[in-house]
């Protein structure tokens, strides 16, 4: 059972996940208005998206060491105080170099912010309420990258572009006291020593990543250079996992892998991920580019994206709990798939009540498929490897949401060398198909799949649950509760059914 103060708790982690989502691509449509304001050029601007993406993918993986040194409760608030004081910051910058600056900083606080607050959630959650606390969180992440470059347009054509950072002032002290009300826990056991190799290995081969992926992103960007850079974080996050896998007190646990479900997650979501995040980059230029359309107009049918979002997010329970988690991640990854491929093909001349349905259905299929990917990553998963999994699984999210606009970028290279003629509504087609492709390369995924994923947290299942017998050392109750007595596979037991015992 969800009490108040839980459901709560999961609406500022919610919150929180929107403001760094949000901050992370808001900034893209507005480049002019700050490279004139600040006297630079509009693509210099492109550094201050790529410090804020750069120092979330390297700081991530740290932060399930903080909260096990500090404690989820001053790291979560002091990650919140961070970020808030980071966004004035960029707000009051006169220069790039001050902005980039404050933008690091932000980054600091942002790659602490969610995934501390989400390990704090999901360990107080029983597993019969995984599936409702988890569509809580998810959808800021569906709705950040929507509304993000429609409400950039607005932001700067209306106001100036400092506001795209002040909006984050009454949301984070909005924040930070609600946390400092809902939050509780400091320090529980000593933490093992710092993967120091481990860090520098996983935070440099992400860096570098996600600095790879901008520079795919910027048509001016030399490919020798590109290419380096691209091969020597692969280098990296080689060593990394070679040296991961072998050390005793690793920063990142890849063993957590070998649960199915997990690792389900995190192959499948990756694609599913970099698929939901190319699609507000692309739609938007496709309308503006090649169908003529303004940007408010444009903004205002991607818009659609969000209302499938939200539309389908009462029936995504009840879908996982009747169909089951494979079911519903093979409808989701076609749907997304066929979406995109059906957008891909249309023109100036489409009816706009088909574009805008299919970008409707491409919401539900995309909020569908990631509250189930969210969910079935820690349906298997034993509580003492909750917080380890949990900053991998972010680790993995934010690292697919930074190569989401690269592999539009690249999707629409590799249209515009397509032969043939067609101008630029043929690059968009061939773009549109190959994500869609990318989409079915995660249908296969879910395809593999045992119909059973996922079975031990959907509800249909607690009275088959009730009326087995109980293992001898069985232990009820959440998912952050120690666990004895477990499965053949090592995971634990699950509670039994209808338990509510608390114990903050």
């Amino acid at each position: 059972m969800i009490d108040k103060r839980h459901r709560n708790t999961a609406l500022l982690v919610a919150g929180c996940f929107f403001m760094e989502n949000l901050d992370g691509t808001i900034v893209t449509t507005s480049a002019p208005r700050i490279g004139e304001s600040l006297h630079v050029t509009p693509t210099a601007v492109g550094l201050v998206v790529t410090a804020y993406l750069l120092t979330l993918a390297v700081l991530i993986p740290l932060s399930g060491w903080l909260t096990r040194r500090l404690g989820v409760r001053p790291v979560f608030l002091v990650a919140i105080a961070i970020f808030t004081v980071g966004s004035l910051c960029c707000a009051l910058s006169n220069s790039l170099s001050m902005l980039v600056g404050m933008r690091v900083l932000q980054g600091v606080g942002g790659a602490m912010m969610v995934p501390v607050g989400r390990t704090v959630v999901v360990s107080r959650t029983e597993r019969q309420d995984l599936l409702r606390i988890m569509s809580y969180i998810v959808w800021p992440g569906l709705l950040s990258p929507v509304i993000a470059p429609l409400a950039g347009a607005l932001i700067t054509t209306y106001a100036s572009w400092q506001w795209l950072f002040l909006i984050n002032i009454p949301l984070g002290v909005i924040a930070f006291f609600a946390a400092w009300r809902l939050i509780t826990g400091g320090r529980s056991t000593a933490p093992p020593p710092l993967d120091w190799l481990g860090l520098l290995l996983t935070c440099g081969g992400l860096g570098g990543l996600t600095y790879t992926a901008n520079l795919i992103s910027e048509s001016a960007s030399p490919w020798p250079s590109t290419t380096a850079w691209g091969i020597g974080s692969v280098v990296l996050l080689a060593l990394a996992a070679w040296h991961l896998l072998r050390t005793e007190y690793p920063l990142l646990p890849l063993s957590a892998l070998r649960i199915p479900t997990f690792r389900l997650s995190q192959r499948g979501g990756f694609l599913f991920w970099i698929v939901v995040g190319s699609a507000p980059f692309l739609l938007p230029l496709l309308f503006q580019e090649v169908f003529g359309w303004t940007a408010v107009k444009s903004g205002a049918v991607v818009l659609f994206i969000f209302v499938g979002n939200i539309g389908i997010k009462p029936a995504t329970t009840p879908l996982l709990n009747r169909l089951g988690f494979r079911r519903v991640l093979l409808g989701s990854t076609v749907g997304l798939a066929a979406t995109m491929i059906g957008l891909g093909f249309t023109t100036a001349s489409t009816p706009l009540a088909v574009i805008a349905g299919l970008a409707l259905a491409s919401g539900a299929a995309r909020s569908v498929g990631l509250t189930a990917y969210s969910t079935v990553a820690f349906a298997d998963m034993p509580a003492d490897r909750m917080r380890d999994a949990n900053t991998l699984a972010a680790t993995t999210q934010q690292l697919s949401a930074g190569l989401a606009v690269a592999a539009a970028t690249v999707a629409l290279r590799l249209g515009r060398l397509w032969p043939g003629p067609g101008g630029p509504a043929r690059d968009y087609t061939v773009a549109f198909i190959l994500l869609g492709l990318v989409a079915l390369v995660a249908a296969i995924e879910a395809f593999r799949a045992s119909p059973q994923t996922g079975n031990t947290i959907r509800t249909r299942n607690s009275t088959a649950r009730a009326t087995s017998p109980v293992r001898p050392g069985g232990a009820g109750g959440r998912l952050g509760a120690d666990a004895t007595g477990g499965r053949v596979d090592g995971t634990p037991p699950f509670g039994t059914p209808g338990r509510t015992e608390r114990t903050d």
